[in-house]
């Protein structure tokens, strides 16, 4: 046996009869011959960490906007944290941690610049509205490797476009991901908001931290131990009642706290207004639209092509380009 099988037979003996193996995939969207080193998705993984798409989510928002200080989350962060979590859980289930990590590491490659708030902007401009996480199947189907996709297997796509909401991902490792990135963002938010000194540590509820902890990792610990504890069976991935309703509390504080906090998302509303200007001209002007994006304004008109070279911008590039495209250049005397 090369090396996949031998990993492929380590699966069959170690894993979970309700984990998904790499050798039940249901394929790709194009058949390859298989890799004789790595599963289908191992594979994967490679495939998104080597991707154009991954490299850009170091300079994208997470949820504080171009922030000063080394030590604020990015787009990238965010998404190695959720992996950790996933694989932390999928290990504790006796999942497939591969295919947990490629779906992980894959979820938000479809966001726009500026977090949330560019998503909103392009949900206002675009017929039928704008969702990262059908994005970031997109650019795993369609954008990356100069239009080819990645060609990443069933499983995986469907970890990514199912991470947010709508129907859950039919494979257990899927599912994980979902609460994985919601146990990620939701903790790393009050960490980044408390450097930030938006809130401090007694502003959490006391009652919201006897159940999950007073510290970052004592409340990611239990959140992670309890979906191991209450997922044993069934096919569905769970948390306890009272560990749900405390994350729930939680969320809310959030909002409430930091992501409608006029000190920290007061420049979110720049941000719109840049996108909706930066939609506007380049549907105005396709001629100026990337030759990369020229064949989907063929194929898929103006629309599809501009929200896809938008989307794809990191912070630094969308404020680069609107300054090229709206801000008069400083007349210098020869």
């Amino acid at each position: 046996m090369n090396l996949r099988e031998r990993t492929e037979e380590l699966e069959r003996k170690v894993l979970s009869p309700r984990a998904c193996l790499s050798t039940q995939s249901r394929g790709r969207l194009v058949d390859i011959p298989p890799c004789p080193m790595r599963t289908c998705f191992q594979r994967d993984v490679d495939r998104v960490v080597h991707s154009k798409a991954f490299r850009r989510l170091k300079h994208k928002t997470q949820v504080f906007l171009q922030p000063e200080g080394d030590h604020y989350r990015t787009r990238m962060t965010h998404t190695l944290e959720v992996s950790r979590i996933a694989r932390t859980m999928a290990r504790g289930l006796g999942l497939n941690e591969d295919l947990t990590e490629a779906a992980a590491l894959g979820h938000d490659l479809g966001h726009t610049p500026f977090g949330h708030a560019g998503e909103r902007a392009l949900s206002r401009v675009v017929e039928g509205g704008f969702r990262h996480y059908e994005q970031s199947l997109r650019v795993v189907d369609r954008l990356e490797k100069n239009g080819e996709g990645l060609n990443l297997c069933y499983e995986v796509r469907r970890g990514i476009l199912c991470h947010t909401a709508g129907d859950l991902a039919e494979t257990l490792e899927g599912q994980l991901v979902r609460l994985a990135d919601k146990i990620a963002y939701i903790n790393h938010d009050i960490d980044d908001a408390m450097r930030g000194g938006i809130i401090y540590p007694t502003d959490i509820p006391v009652h919201i931290s006897e159940i999950l902890g007073f510290t970052h990792g004592e409340r990611i610990e239990t959140l992670t131990l309890d979906v191991i504890q209450n997922s044993q069976e069934g096919d569905v991935i769970r948390q306890s009642e009272p560990i749900a309703k405390a994350m729930a509390e939680l969320k809310q504080f959030m909002f409430q706290s930091v992501y409608f906090n006029p000190l920290a998302k007061g420049e979110e509303g720049k941000a719109e207004d840049m996108i909706c200007l930066l939609f506007d001209y380049y549907t105005k002007h396709t001629d100026k639209l990337p030759s990369e994006y020229q064949d989907i304004l063929v194929r898929e008109g103006a629309q599809r092509a501009v929200v896809d070279y938008i989307a794809g911008m990191t912070d630094s590039y969308a404020v680069e380009t609107f300054g090229n495209l709206f801000i008069p250049m400083r007349w210098v005397v020869k």
